[in-house]
């Protein structure tokens, strides 16, 4: 009876959306199931390929530069031709460039096309989130984002565990699991989903309502200056990026270090579903508890969760505390993730929503940019422990900031 109730309590958040949310939420579902390769690429790069930790740290900078312009590209063109024509394209193409690293061993060309896939696929991502933002108001938006979020992640609890098992002997399906859950997420929407983009008559209306979400006469970089507190939000955005950027680069290499290589690369399949699990089972229970409060107050909390997840991993030898940390920041990435998206959302100007995901993910993006190649230097010069330490302060810092931002925002409302 008390599991009738809860099942019912989660049904009643997620009731009453529009019916393309629910197809993207199932969309995402399966790419996110599909998603091998970038999990485990840290220890490709290092094992298969053998780069260096300071190599694979450029590599992973270069990798996140690249991706930074194919955003830009795609906001640009999401806002003048249409979210579902491009989504297609940009991932279509992303497709093509997984499926033949399944055929090349251990060739350099494929961090190559990992790097290309990966400009596809940040061209084809403001189109996605543009599309969420259109298909969504102020009254819904926490909870439309908090089933997109899930459905991420039921996928993300499932996939990883499987391409732990796999990374040793079967590589190569990784990227073939890639390749198809691509294809099938095209087909979906292809079939299911219409374009969003709003109207000439949309936008007029929009400026009569004189809101943060007016249509804006201007560039993007004019629109978001115009828009001190989101602005603001986005400094300490960046830095919980930072800290966040730790997981596919420093845990699967402390991971090795502390269990050995075939053991280490399990574990960190176990601590990356168990991330997935937690957020399957947390999320709706969280956003319940937090749906009264603003949103920035929320990922204020996140990034207290960040510190003392993140931190305590300078501390730790045992694999069951590895999944404590991983369910503590774990915590901190449902409140973020589930508020984040909405603060940013209701802060965007309706003509400028793929320039405003395009240019936003770029800014915070500094965060998971230089992490890793700041992380591979500090950890040869001071170590794993100490990096931890940092990352506890940074995170502090950025919990004050959020809260100090909320007395901003009642200041000068």
């Amino acid at each position: 009876m008390k599991t009738s109730k809860k099942l019912l309590s989660k049904v009643e958040i997620y009731s009453g959306l529009p019916r393309t949310i629910y197809i993207l939420a199932i969309v995402r579902v399966v790419n996110a199931m599909g998603n091998f390769v970038y999990p485990f690429l840290t220890l490709f790069l290092t094992e298969h390929i053998g780069l260096s930790k300071k190599d694979a740290g450029t590599y992973f900078m270069i990798s996140a530069f690249v991706q930074a312009a194919g955003s830009l590209i795609g906001g640009k063109l999401t806002d003048h031709f249409g979210r579902k024509k491009l989504y297609l394209i940009f991932q279509g193409f992303a497709a093509l460039c997984f499926a033949p690293c399944a055929f090349l061993g251990n060739s350099i060309w494929i961090p190559r096309l990992l790097i290309t896939a990966g400009f596809f696929m940040s061209a084809a991502q403001p189109a996605n989130s543009a599309m969420i933002t259109d298909l969504t108001n102020k009254d819904n938006r926490k909870s439309a984002f908090s089933l997109l979020y899930l459905g991420i992640n039921l996928g993300f609890s499932v996939g990883p565990m499987i391409a732990g098992f796999l990374y040793r002997n079967h590589t190569r399906l990784i990227f073939l699991g890639n390749t198809v859950s691509i294809i099938i997420a095209l087909i979906l929407l292809s079939i299911f989903i219409e374009d969003t983009l709003p109207s000439k008559e949309e936008i007029e209306e929009s400026k009569a309502a004189n809101d943060t979400e007016s249509a804006e006469d201007t560039n993007v970089f004019k629109a978001l200056i115009r828009r001190p507190s989101l602005s603001l939000f986005l400094v300490g955005k960046t830095i919980n990026a930072f800290v966040y950027s730790t997981i596919g680069f420093v845990i699967p290499i402390q991971m090795t270090q502390v269990f050995g290589s075939d053991l280490g690369s399990k574990y960190f399949g176990f601590v990356m579903a168990t991330n997935g699990i937690v957020i399957i089972i947390s999320t709706t229970f969280i956003l319940k508890l937090t749906m009264k409060i603003k949103p920035v107050i929320n990922v204020a909390l996140a990034s207290l969760f960040y510190a003392v997840g993140f931190g305590m991993l300078g501390f730790v030898n045992s694999f069951p505390l590895f999944i404590f940390s991983a369910v503590l920041y774990t915590i901190g990435e449902i409140l973020e993730a589930t508020n984040s998206g909405v603060y940013i959302a209701n802060h965007s100007p309706i003509n400028h929503r793929g320039r405003f995901n395009a240019v936003i993910p770029l800014i915070t993006g500094v965060g998971f940019s230089f992490g890793p190649y700041i992380f591979g230097r500090f950890i040869d010069s001071y170590g794993i422990r100490k990096l931890w330490i940092m990352c506890f302060i940074l995170a502090f810092i950025s919990s004050i900031f959020m809260r100090w931002l909320r007395t901003y925002e009642i200041k000068h409302r």
